[in-house]
């Protein structure tokens, strides 16, 4: 789903022309007109966010006589969106009138003074009322004010084909209960059903954020108690300086690539993959187990392009185990988008008015279910039609209880790049787990102005 990489200043320098030929004159574009830009999927046939949006901007149109709405869609990987998105946000001639922001990235945005606080417009919203905490917090900045609005959150578990796991006779109710179990049945998979991919994890640099939340985070958060933070130590503000939990983290990563157990180092490295996974991989049977994100039927579901009415009896689903089966036994990650004002947007009124038609709890519920997401706001969460509307919301809704989120400081960003590279060495062979960590701790250190602690 979703992240940052390190572009050179050239290629940064291309990104920007590109961004400015495809924008054309920003939101200098009338007092009537509200920019949305959004980052579209890089497969041509997911049309998720396209239908959604147009929808909505129909109903805003026929609701606000005389103004119109332009969609500035953004395609391309997640690390190239955010770099596209930055370069967008520094002048007011580029700076659309609304942004679809990770929240892993906005703390970053804030501090750079790219996005509008937007408190006084929340306070007069009765709807802001509505949605959960956690959510909220996941926008707020460091100085306590909010900076977006969140469209849903996300959790993360194990995909797995019934089919390969009935050939490699193992439970069609499969549910790991430790690494140990995950990597046995990735290696029974291997031995009895040649031709497939056991088990795919995402890893290094090319699949930005996706490799660091979606499996090294998921495989951290899973070391200790549950309870402490093994990235960043909120007591001291510091960052946690690799430990026994991050290279026993990179360890698995190493297992995986080391034993075969994966994708070829060549499609684990390509920054398509993740369109790989949900596209080709697992609707083709050509997957075993995939440790992914809730939002995976979005692309399966009719109109999608990779129509698969028959996912939820083909796959089973699990929770990621923690390493030892320790209290609580299961992990997962959470994220987000938020819908955030720049600070050099042309018609802020106007884009905080699209907000709220967007935000609607009818609108909401209809985004969560098309996105297969999960719902932020009370309303919709408590809702039957919601509970019930697609196989799997209930599962990964019931991960949220045992779920853990990022600590989005600003230097988040280059941590994550620094994870990834570490994740980078061990998969390709060039580095060893010692050597990785060696590497993560001085990259962390340079990023975090030596805010480090040792643990």
């Amino acid at each position: 789903m979703r992240p940052t990489a390190a572009f050179t200043p050239l290629l940064a320098l291309a990104l920007a022309a590109t961004t400015l030929t495809a924008c054309g004159g920003g939101s200098g574009s009338g007092p009537d007109t509200v920019k949305v830009s959004f980052k579209q999927s890089t497969d041509n046939s997911v049309k998720v966010m396209d239908t959604y949006l147009a929808d909505v901007k129909k109903q805003f149109e026929k609701a606000h006589p005389g103004k119109k709405v332009e969609l500035v869609p953004i395609k391309a990987p997640d690390s190239e969106y955010y770099t596209k998105l930055q370069q967008m946000l520094r002048s007011p001639k580029t700076a659309p009138d609304l942004v679809y922001e990770d929240t892993f990235l906005i703390n970053s945005d804030i501090t750079s003074g790219y996005l509008k606080p937007l408190d006084p417009y929340l306070a007069k919203w009765p709807d802001w009322n509505r949605f959960i905490d956690t959510a909220k917090a996941a926008a707020k900045g460091e100085d306590g004010k909010t900076y977006g609005v969140p469209d849903g959150t996300d959790t993360r578990g194990l995909w797995f084909s019934k089919d390969i796991f009935a050939r490699a006779g193992l439970p069609a109710d499969w549910q790991p209960k430790t690494w140990k179990d995950v990597l046995t049945a990735a290696r029974t998979i291997k031995q009895k059903v040649p031709g497939v991919i056991p088990l795919n994890v995402y890893t290094g640099k090319p699949v930005g954020e996706a490799a660091t939340m979606q499996t090294f985070e998921m495989l951290l958060y899973g070391t200790n108690d549950g309870l402490t933070d093994p990235l960043y130590d909120k007591a001291s503000k510091k960052w946690i300086a690799g430990g026994q939990g991050f290279e026993d983290a990179l360890g698995f990563v190493e297992t995986v690539y080391q034993e075969k157990l994966g994708p070829d180092v060549s499609d684990a490295l390509d920054p398509n993959v993740m369109t790989r996974v949900r596209g080709e991989w697992l609707p083709k049977g050509r997957l075993g187990i995939a440790l992914d994100g809730s939002w995976l039927p979005q692309d399966w579901l009719p109109g999608s392009g990779h129509e698969w009415p028959e996912w939820s009896e083909e796959l089973g689903l699990a929770a990621m185990p923690t390493q030892h089966g320790q209290a609580p036994g299961e992990v997962s990650m959470s994220g987000g988008w938020t819908w955030s004002i720049p600070a050099k947007a042309g018609n802020p009124d106007l884009a905080f008015a699209f907000i709220k038609t967007m935000q609607t709890k009818a609108n909401a519920q209809k985004w969560y279910v098309a996105n297969s997401g999960i719902a932020v706001r009370e309303d919709v969460a408590r809702d039957p039609e919601y509970v019930t509307a697609q196989p799997g919301i209930k599962f990964f809704t019931d991960l949220v209880r045992h779920t853990h989120y990022r600590p989005a400081y600003p230097a988040y960003p280059k941590v994550s790049t620094a994870i990834q590279e570490a994740m980078e060495g061990v998969t390709t062979g060039d580095m060893s787990v010692d050597e990785a960590t060696s590497s993560y701790v001085d990259a962390l250190q340079d990023a975090t102005d030596n805010q480090v602690v040792e643990r």
